[in-house]
Formats: structure tokens, sequence, C-alpha cells
């Protein structure tokens, strides 16, 4: 719709790097038909008016969509999904700007002077009125309102512009009205409300926006859907001739983001928001955690529409046969209270958990919590939109690529990209502390995360042995049939979906390497994994194995979880012979082993449900596994890992000695034509114990630390190697 006095455009939440920077991005259409360019100030109307920069949206934005922030929306009085009149704006350049500073500023040790500089900084060429909230981000995010122009409406802030920001000091001395006062009764005259100093922009309950949430649109968008709209449209439900939802369950691995999506809903509805802890609830003395329940539910229902959130849901509501008198208790109090909420949806409530199996069962019905969402492990596109919101306010160096940490940093979750963030920014104070330089240039630089990196790792697969895929088929010599059938089973799932779904088939779920110790069956796994760019996480069989009744099947489920949680992944089981035994044939009268395989195999056949999920197992000792782990549908494929051939040979020695400081007399097709029976591993020991027996000889030549001084004379000779094929292969 567009005539005269602008389009009419739904309104979707930002990108996350335009956060507090007061932009509408619009599509190219609409653009041609408002006459605009890109920095031309538009007008966006909802219950009542703002201002913003107009910045393209490319093929990211949709027709008929306009994308602005949380204050954008705060100050037009709308939300996600609703819509706004977009049309263009004359803009004049201010002389002077004044803003009120927010509270949380009060106690901070921040000169006035250096917080002008930095609101000025933030508002640089920026359009903006009187009566309008604006988000700082070099100041932490704080957001000011602007309440005085000159000259008044809209005007653009330049280099001339003398920006002035004053406290909160509450009376002044002659008694008059506060501080505060005056600044409600200005924002009510700069966007012609009646004098209800709520209506005033005002920080938001939680701090939260959805533009704080990254790699979670999907998520975000089905609680939006299940808390939102009972909480500001319930006659839609009505009209419906259905009551709207009551509870929504959130669950999935810690730090993904379960408990900023709640913050950033209950913000973005302007909902009361009430926070439960299960130690404040659960007290020793009969009926008092019961009590500090039914508080809750009053405090929530007498200051609606409310959402009530259960962090930690489980430490309070297990299963009651699990728990004891208390417990029970409890669970039976937050049932009655979750069914007795009225009907019309203004209370909300939600719960978030990393255990949810271990959550009484009567909870998870329809009527109580209605919906589970789970909150995953994000993907890298995900990463790289977290990445983004956490560096948004970061001074980084050119030579930092957000994309190719995002890369990197495979099972991390959005906990673990803050923890590297801020690990980066810690390191970058520290190196320019210690270089003596001013920490106002502090800037944070490639090597910076680089250090980082080593220091957080990713807690999804923290319990586990998970390693960076950074093995590529490049770094495995020969066996180039093994690597053609594991790029067929890996690789090509996740590269040709389409051409499986074509054929009505499915990929294999799982494949077992076998052959002799010391042939490559593990190297193999890891290059895979490097080449897939996928999860990969090993498991030792004999780590799983564990002396108590039901614990080694719980750690196999576990391995699982874990990995569907972290899908698309690669659960690799080196020596699974440890834990997959032949049932007719395992000794002892315990049954470990018997359930450890019935486990497994239940495993396995669940994941056909998980497309991205594949499992690899390695074995010297192929026919003691038992016969129900090789059947179709399980470990259905097997690839021999055989004793290397002279070309292979020759293969593998390449890659071990690329980057070796050779001389010309050494031959390694002579090497390779007389290590017949020599594995990959034996192989990898020659060339390292050639490389010790050259340093070995340039130490003698030099006394101490000096050989140091010397590494560009080292040279692995050929008589070096056959010192050392001769050791090793005696061995």
């Amino acid at each position: 719709m567009s005539d005269d006095e602008g389009l009419t455009l739904t309104v979707r939440s930002a990108e996350k790097r335009d956060a507090g920077r007061g932009i509408a991005r619009l599509p190219d259409g609409a653009i041609r038909e408002l006459g605009v360019l890109s920095g031309d100030t538009v007008v966006i109307e909802g219950e009542t008016a703002t201002v913003a920069k107009v910045w393209p949206g490319g093929h990211d934005v949709p027709s008929g969509v306009v994308l602005i922030d949380a204050d954008t929306r705060a100050n037009a009085d709308v939300k996600v999904g609703e819509q706004v009149r977009v049309k263009k704006e004359s803009v004049a350049e201010a002389e002077s700007v004044t803003l009120q500073a927010p509270d949380e500023l009060r106690t901070v040790d921040i000169a006035h002077d250096t917080i002008e500089t930095a609101v000025k900084r933030g508002l640089r060429d920026r359009p903006i009125r009187a009566g309008e909230g604006v988000r700082i981000e070099r100041l932490a995010g704080s957001r000011f309102v602007v309440t005085d122009t000159d000259p008044d409406g809209t005007v653009r802030v330049s280099g001339s512009t003398d920006v002035t920001v004053t406290p909160i000091t509450g009376s002044d001395a002659k008694g008059g009205e506060s501080a505060g006062d005056k600044l409600r009764n200005t924002v009510d005259r700069a966007t012609g409300r009646a004098g209800d100093a709520g209506d005033a922009p005002q920080q938001p309950a939680t701090g939260v926006t959805y533009e704080d949430i990254g790699g979670l649109d999907d998520e975000l968008e089905l609680v939006r859907e299940m808390i939102e709209l009972p909480l500001s449209e319930p006659e839609v439900f009505t009209r419906l001739g259905v009551d709207p939802p009551k509870g929504v369950l959130l669950h999935g691995p810690p730090g993904t983001g379960k408990t900023l999506i709640a913050k950033a809903v209950a913000n973005e509805v302007d909902a009361t928001f009430l926070t439960v802890s299960g130690p404040e609830i659960m007290s020793k003395y009969k009926g008092e955690s019961e009590e500090k329940l039914r508080e809750k539910f009053e405090e929530a229902a007498n200051n609606t529409p409310a959402i009530i959130f259960f962090d930690e849901i489980d430490s309070i509501a297990g299963k009651r046969d699990d728990g004891g008198d208390v417990e029970s208790r409890v669970v039976g109090q937050l049932l009655s209270l979750m069914d007795g909420l009225d009907a019309r949806g203004d209370v909300i409530v939600i719960g978030a958990t990393n255990r949810v199996d271990s959550l009484d069962p009567a909870l998870r019905r329809g009527g109580r919590f209605d919906r589970e969402i789970e909150i995953g492990v994000p993907g890298v596109v995900g990463r790289h939109e977290i990445l983004e919101v956490h560096t948004r306010r970061m001074p980084l160096a050119d030579d930092v690529d957000i994309e190719g940490l995002a890369d990197r940093t495979h099972g991390f979750v959005g906990a673990d990209l803050e923890s590297l963030a801020t690990e980066a920014a810690m390191t970058a104070l520290r190196r320019t502390r210690h270089a003596g330089d001013d920490l106002r240039t502090v800037e944070v630089t490639r090597e910076d995360f680089e250090s980082a990196m080593t220091a957080v790792e990713p807690s999804a697969m923290r319990e586990y042995v998970a390693e960076q895929p950074t093995t590529t088929f490049d770094d495995v010599g020969g066996l180039t049939e093994a690597k053609q059938q594991l790029t067929q089973a890996v690789t090509w799932p996740l590269q040709y979906g389409p051409l499986f779904d074509a054929a009505n088939t499915t990929p294999p779920t799982g494949v077992l390497l076998h052959g002799p110790p010391g042939t490559g069956k593990t190297l193999l796994a890891r290059a895979i994994a490097g080449e897939s760019e996928v999860n990969f996480i090993q498991v030792r069989g004999p780590e799983l194995l564990d002396r108590y009744v039901g614990e080694s099947e719980k750690a196999v489920r576990e391995v699982f979880e874990r990995a569907r949680q972290s899908a698309p992944a690669i659960i690799f089981f080196d020596e699974i012979d440890a834990i997959a035994g032949d049932r007719d044939g395992l000794g002892g009268d315990s049954g470990v082993g018997d359930r450890v395989v019935s486990q497994l195999l239940t495993e396995l056949d669940r994941l056909s449900d998980v497309p991205n999920l594949v499992v690899l197992a390695a074995t010297n000792r192929r026919d003691s596994l038992d016969g129900a782990l090789l059947r179709s549908g399980r470990l259905e494929r097997s690839i021999e890992v055989p004793t290397p051939d002279a070309d292979t040979r020759r293969a593998i020695l390449d890659v071990q000695t690329r980057g070796m400081q050779l001389t010309d007399d050494v031959d390694l097709d002579s090497i390779a034509a007389t290590t017949e029976g020599a594995s990959g591993a034996d192989l990898t020991s020659i060339c390292r114990e050639a490389s010790l027996l050259a340093i070995t000889e340039l130490t003698e030549q030099y006394e101490g630390l000096t050989a140091n001084d010397h590494a560009d004379e080292l040279a692995v000779t050929a008589a070096h190697f056959e010192a050392a094929k001769d050791s090793v292969l005696a061995s």
C-alpha cells in the first residue's frame, strides 16, 4: 500500500550489528517508492512517531518489511509483526542537543566529559527528536533520552553539534519539581502525550532485546508465537475458540540462550518479569516452600501481563518418585497453580532446564507446559550472528575475521562465544598494558582471538574428547579407496541432501573401519571430520565402562544425546571391540557387557531420525564384534584399512617428511621399497626417529643452548633414515 503519505510496512527485528544505531533497513522496492537514498531520514509512525536513518536491506529484506531495532520500536510504540507508516523526512543539522543520562550511570566512575564525548560519537550522523530514547553502544548499551534539540523537530547530530548530558540529581535546591519530573514533562510535551509519566521511554525491564540474541531466529519465532501473542493479543484466541497457552518449556544444553530468550520476550511485550530460582523456593519448614510459590503467582496476577520464569526448573520440579516429601509437595503445588491460571492468557509460565528428562511427567502435558522448545547448539550461521552481537561494541582490528571464527568454533554455544570475545578483549588489554601504550587506543586483533581460542573450549562437548577438525585428507598418505568410501558415507549426505531425497533413500548411519594396528583408522576418522567441517566427538571404548549398574548404559545415552545437540557431528568409537564384543562370548556374570551392547544398538537404531549424525567405529578385531552391530541400519558399511603397499608407503613418507630439511641423498622410494610390512604408524616413527637423530647430532657439535642458533644447519640424511629404520622395525 502506497500513497503520498508514505508506505505501510511490517516491522521485523533488526540485524544484530544494527542494534542501537537508529537504522531502518528497507527493501529495494520501498527505497525506490519513497524516493530516498542510503543515509536519508524517514519517519516511522506506529502508535507514536520516531525517526531513523535509511540503509538498504538488499536481498535479505523481503518486500513489505522494515527492519528496526528495539529502541526504534519502543520510540514508535510498536512490536515485531505490527505495521507502521514510513515516509521521507527532511532534517536539519543540530546546533545543540541535550540528553538525560540513565540511572545506571550514576554509580559508574566515568568522567562527565568522557560520557559526553562517547554520546556525541555514538549519535554522529544520526537523526533524532526530543523525547526519543537512544542507546549508546560505547557506554555498554546505556539508553539515554533526548530532552531538547536546537532547532526543534528532527535534527541530525554533526561534528559541530554541542552535546550536553544532564544527570538526574533529585529535587533542586529551591524545593521545586524534581529533575525527573521535569524530564517526564519535557518528554510528554515533545511527543504530544498527556502528562502520564508511564508513557515516557524507559529502560527495558530486563534490558535484553531481540537484537541481543543471535543464532536462534527459528526458536525465537516459536517462543514469540506461544508467549507474545497470548500476552499482547489474547482476543485472537477467543476468536479461535481455544485457550491461550499457559506455559512453555525451554530445554537444551547450558549456555545456549534459554534465559536470554525469556528476558527478551518479556521486554518486547512490556510484561512484568518474575524470576523464580530453586534455592529461593525450597525451605526445610513444612508448607513454606509452597507458600513462596503461591506468592509468586499472586504477584504475577496482580501485575499483568506477566511472565513467571523458572530457571533450572528441574531443581524444584523433579520426578516425585525420585524425591522426598518436600519435593513432592512443591511439584504438587506448582501443578495446582498452573492449572489455576486464568484462561485469559495474561500470565505465562516459562521453564528452562538442561535436564528435561528429569522433570515430573505431569508438568509436561497439555494445559501446563503446552510446548517444549529445544534451544540447541548453534550452527555456523548462528555462531556468526552471536559473535556479531558480542563484538559490535568492540574496537576490532582490520585483520579480525568474524566469519572465519564462526567456521572454527564447532560446538561452541552462546555462552562460550561470549567468553571467547571477553577473553580476547582481556588479552588485548593485557598486551596494551604490558607495552605501555595508551589504553584508549586498544584494539582487539586476530592474535588476541587466537590466544582466546586456546583458553575457551566448547561446553557442549566438554565432557568428551572434542577436537577441532583441522586434520584433512592431505594429512593422510594413500588409502584412496578408504577416503572415497568415507566421503560417500559422511560428506555426501551433507552436500547432496536433495539427491538423497530424490532417490528416496537414506545415507548409511554407521561406518566401521577395521584393519591391523597402526594403519591409520583414527587418522582417517579425524580427517573426514575436517573435510566435512563438522563436530568431532571421540569416545574411547573403555572410558564408557563403569562398575556400577546402569552407569555404563547411561554414559552411552549421554554420548549420543550430546552428539544430537551438536549435530552435524561425527561420533568416533575407538577400539569399539572393548564395549561391543560378541555377547555370546562375554565372560563374567554382571551382564554389563550385554547391557552396553543393547544400549548401543538402541541408539544406533535411532540415528535415522538425525540425518546429520554419523557414527564411525574402529577396531583391529572385527571378528570379535557382536553380529547385531554389523547389520544394515547400524554399522552397515565396513571399510578395510589394510597394511600399506609400496605406493601407499611412499605417499605416507611424503606426508611425514613435508617441511623436513632433507639432504639430496635421501631416497624416499628406496625407503618405501625396503619397509614392506610396516604400518603407517611405523613409517611415522621412522621419520620422527630420523629427525631426533639429526637433532642429537647437531646438539653434540655445539655446547649447551648455542645449538639453537644453528637451527638452519639441521639436515636429515640417508644415514639417519637407515639408523631409524633399523631401530623402529627391529622393535
